[in-house]
């Protein structure tokens, strides 16, 4: 019988999704600062960094691989 260490996979997936987020993270941050620099509302964005920061919260609530592996910083 194949038996999963539940700690160390919910992990593994915080780091694929730290890995995950890095660009998209980046992305934000040239979006905030050209907002700034044009008196634009930076409060989608705000909420946007907030979002792809709190990801991995998701992971702790995972009770099984399957749900694990559906995390992604897309959604």
């Amino acid at each position: 019988m194949i038996t999963i260490n539940m700690n160390k996979a919910k992990e593994i997936t915080k780091e694929r999704l730290r890995a995950e987020r890095k660009p998209l993270l980046e992305v934000q941050d040239i979006k905030f600062m050209q907002a700034q620099e044009t008196g634009n509302d930076t409060t989608a964005i705000v909420t946007e960094k907030k979002r792809l920061r709190d990801i991995t919260k998701n992971v702790d609530s995972c009770t099984t691989t399957d749900e694990l592996k559906a995390l992604n910083c897309t959604e």
